[in-house]
């Protein structure tokens, strides 16, 4: 355990200061410095480890480089390369190998629907007949809500919160058949059936 809190201390410490790229471009705090494949696994390995505040933050910050800089220069996808475009280098030498639509970096979309709307799927239930709900809204106060939903071969989930005059009200539909295992910190997890129910988060 020791380790492991060493481990998440040392992760958001590099996360929350400036850092050197290999070509000398120091980069500001907050910024996507982990490279291709683990880029998409930094915000699941926060909030495992109680740091929801920096996966948020990192989700919401839109210097370069972030996912959100995409989106101020224009990008309605998750980009291969966090400089497949920027406002300083243009395309630079990214045009021969470049894909303005593709998974790795776009792969926070999983933590996402995971964590943001906490849709998550039952390893010993096929098909979303059974799920986990374990939603987590934004610590850092930034978003005030979030919604959305998954289709799944019984129907479509839906899920969503909102923070609202101090509290946090989370409501979400389970499809006909299916059932759910809401886990809120804090809380005794719930099971809940089919239908449609909210609760304070």
């Amino acid at each position: 355990a020791a380790l492991r809190q060493k481990m998440i201390d040392n992760l958001v410490a590099t996360i929350e200061r400036a850092n050197t790229t290999d070509q000398g471009v120091t980069c500001p705090t907050y910024s996507l410095m982990t490279g291709f494949v683990s880029t998409a696994w930094i915000c699941q390995a926060l909030s495992e480890n109680g740091r929801a505040d920096v996966a948020y933050r990192l989700l919401q910050t839109t210097t370069y480089p972030s996912w959100l800089y995409p989106v101020t220069q224009g990008a309605t996808t998750i980009w291969e390369r966090l400089n497949s475009y920027n406002d300083f280098e243009g395309f630079g030498g990214n045009n021969s190998m470049n894909s303005f639509n593709h998974y790795s970096f776009g792969a926070v979309g999983q933590w996402m629907m995971t964590r943001i709307l906490g849709i998550d799927r039952d390893p010993a239930a096929a098909g979303f007949r059974h799920f986990t709900l374990r939603p987590v809204a934004d610590p850092t106060h930034q978003m005030t809500y979030a919604r959305g939903w998954y289709n799944t071969q019984y129907g479509t989930i839906r899920a969503g919160w909102e923070a609202k005059d101090g509290k946090v009200i989370y409501k979400f539909t389970i499809p006909e058949g299916c059932s759910a295992t809401l886990i809120v910190e804090g809380q005794e997890p719930k099971e809940y059936g089919e239908g449609t129910f909210e609760t304070e988060i």
